[in-house]
């Protein structure tokens, strides 16, 4: 990709005009004027469900006179799980699994009390549900200083995880915990306990408390905005096939 004068990135042109959904084998492709679209490695960009390769599609389609990646999360996702994981899922999960020993929701504000009390209403709703899901409890603490989780606890959380096979799943599994903080609220999301809109809403409880004490940043707003569309597009990868 070109630089302009000013050293910005050149976008490339777009070089298509039609863009189409192949059956292949067990999964999908997708197809520029016939021709196989690659991932950065130069793969071909195979998924495993349709509703993965549509909205794949409707990404590239909607492109105007030029490629824009930032405009393509479920694109970029996908190259990322082909190119990368694919292959092998289990050092992601394994990554997922280390997350858990320093998991958002174990670490509350002491104060101001009504922060104090929204996280507790909020938060430790999610906490019960891992109880009663893996079988122990998590330590809470004040502040930030690490606490040690017990090693039930954490290894509990990791044998619920350690059967995911499915790449695209993984791989989105891997983004949302990434994106909310909470190695929980992504298994919540992952097993159907919480929508990505709740679990984004969790996850930037403590944000959303400081906007309404001071205001919101223009650059931080729109950081999340395109955060937030890096979590749609890993709901994508977590449909299920039609």
């Amino acid at each position: 990709m070109s630089e302009t004068r000013l050293g910005r990135p050149e976008l490339p042109k777009r070089f298509y005009k039609a863009v189409a959904v192949v059956g292949a084998g067990d999964g999908f492709t997708l197809e520029l004027d016939g021709r196989s679209l690659k991932t950065p490695s130069r793969r071909a960009l195979a998924v495993p469900r349709q509703p993965i390769a549509e909205a794949i599609a409707v990404e590239w389609d909607a492109q105007g006179t030029h490629i824009d990646p930032g405009t393509m999360p479920v694109t970029r996702l996908a190259n990322t799980i082909v190119d990368g994981i694919v292959d092998n899922p289990r050092p992601i999960l394994d990554e997922v699994g280390r997350y858990i020993e320093t998991d958002m929701l174990f670490y509350r504000a002491g104060e101001p009390e009504r922060l104090v009390e929204r996280q507790r209403l909020e938060w430790d709703p999610v906490l019960t549900w891992a109880h009663e899901t893996l079988g122990h409890r998590f330590e809470l603490t004040e502040g930030v200083m690490h606490v040690a989780q017990p090693s039930e606890a954490l290894e509990a959380y990791r044998m619920r995880i350690a059967g995911l096979s499915d790449a695209f799943m993984v791989g989105a599994f891997q983004q949302i915990v990434s994106l909310t903080g909470s190695a929980l609220l992504g298994l919540a999301v992952l097993e159907g306990r919480l929508s990505s809109q709740e679990a984004w809403r969790l996850a930037h409880l403590d944000e959303d408390w400081n906007i309404g004490q001071w205001g919101a940043d223009e650059e931080a707003r729109a950081l999340r905005e395109i955060r937030w569309h890096d979590m749609q597009a890993a709901m994508v990868m977590l449909t299920p096939a039609t």
